[in-house]
């Protein structure tokens, strides 16, 4: 926490997004959970855990006498309302306000930080701007109307701190943003104040052009469009959310992924603008399971595959990727609690096959119709790889491969040293 300003520039005007302090959402949901249980003396015995913690960090972040005490104050505030939770009826709606504590605690804590080094800042309540609406998406245009006049009353002030993750639902309850929390947060905001940049800090120099956790050598990306940047983050680039840059794509606000440990790297800029005739990157998603469908009956039938699809819908089970030959379709799910009732059910339509254990590598790059050569290129790479299904022509932007989970490994090397080195 005190390393932030390294990365931030209290001269410039910008509002700073944090998120709970490492560890402490974790302890919240596991709160919740013996809360939920009614298991008061446990989870009393976790509130005391992390209250302990705190008080320890407290000594820690601010120095002796009234910036401490402000800061224990501001602590002990929060543990006692947890505490009041444990002998009151709990629901999911109080789950959610527990959940929310850890971005009150550590954006309070480091606004008190800020006065005590002599650094100006104005405190942001996240709940009385971010509100999500009927179908719990984020409501950008009450975002702007509520942040606005906020931010308008602080003029002079250069550095705004609020929380990410947290916000209001259409009843005016405390909930979350559930996807990409505190990423999610900051594109929203940048969209709503039509920022002139959105900074993403996380550990890594943005994102790479393959996992650096399994391939060697790997590089960061200097440059992505916003549709590039999105199909990594769906298919296993961990150090985004998919949905985090939608609201800057939609605002055309430039999104730059930058490294809290190397601040001077340039990092990952993410912005409308695509490179021509460049594969990007590779990704790879695990957990996934593949259904085929094989039916004389859809040979020549219109109406087939909504029947099928509406089944998935039924059951809200998103689908990854699906091929189609004139008997049979494929589709891939990562989603798996009703399994077992989707193949029920989809045996009315004929046989069904399911595979477990499979893995989609996704290929990121310039992919349009005009380019010869790249697919052929990618499929070269893997030819001594068994691959279950190929999604080509969906997008400009990517072929996705459906292959065996212990394959990956093998795989996201050979695309790499057969596209990049």
């Amino acid at each position: 926490m005190k390393k932030l300003l390294d990365i931030i520039d209290p001269a410039e005007e910008q509002i700073v997004v944090l998120s709970a302090v490492s560890g402490t959402t974790n302890s919240l949901v596991e709160i919740s959970a013996k809360l939920l249980k009614e298991d008061k003396q446990a989870a009393l015995s976790l509130i005391n855990a992390l209250h302990q913690k705190y008080n320890e960090f407290v000594v820690e972040l601010l120095p002796e006498g009234d910036f401490r005490e402000q800061g224990q104050e501001v602590v002990n505030y929060h543990f006692n309302f947890l505490e009041t939770l444990v002998n009151d009826l709990f629901t999911p709606i109080e789950e959610k306000v527990v959940l929310a504590q850890g971005e009150l605690l550590s954006t309070t804590l480091y606004h008190i930080y800020l006065k005590s080094i002599g650094v100006p800042s104005v405190l942001l309540p996240a709940l009385d701007f971010m509100k999500t609406d009927e179908d719990n998406e984020p409501d950008v245009p009450y975002t702007t109307k509520h942040l606005q006049p906020i931010l308008d009353q602080n003029k002079g002030n250069k550095l705004f701190i609020t929380q990410g993750f947290i916000c209001r639902n259409s009843f005016g309850e405390v909930d979350n943003l559930r996807r990409g929390g505190s990423d999610y947060t900051a594109s929203l905001i940048g969209a709503a104040i039509l920022a002139e940049e959105v900074q993403i800090w996380t550990d890594i120099d943005g994102m790479h052009n393959n996992d650096p956790r399994i391939v060697k050598g790997t590089k960061p990306i200097s440059q992505l469009s916003f549709d590039e940047a999105a199909e990594l983050a769906y298919f296993g680039a961990k150090i985004l959310h998919p949905q985090s840059v939608f609201p800057a794509q939609k605002y055309k606000i430039p999104v730059r992924l930058l490294n809290t440990m190397e601040p001077s790297a340039s990092g990952t800029l993410i912005t409308n603008d695509s490179e021509k005739g460049k594969i990007k990157s590779i990704a790879a998603k695990d957990g996934i399971t593949a259904i085929k469908i094989q039916s004389s009956r859809m040979l020549l039938a219109y109406g087939f595959l909504r029947r099928v699809f509406e089944i998935f819908e039924r059951y809200k089970t998103p689908i990854d990727m699906i091929t189609t030959s004139e008997v049979a379709v494929s589709v891939t799910i990562d989603f798996t609690d009703n399994l077992d009732k989707i193949i029920e059910e989809l045996h009315d339509f004929g046989s069904v096959e399911v595979d477990n254990d499979q893995s989609i590598v996704c290929v990121v790059g310039d992919f349009s119709a005009e380019k010869h050569g790249y697919a052929a290129r990618v499929l070269d790479s893997i030819k001594h790889i068994p691959v279950r299904m190929i999604s080509y022509g969906g997008s400009s932007y990517n072929i996705s491969l459906l292959i065996n989970t212990a394959d990956k490994t093998e795989a996201l090397k050979s695309l790499h040293n057969r596209l990049f080195e």
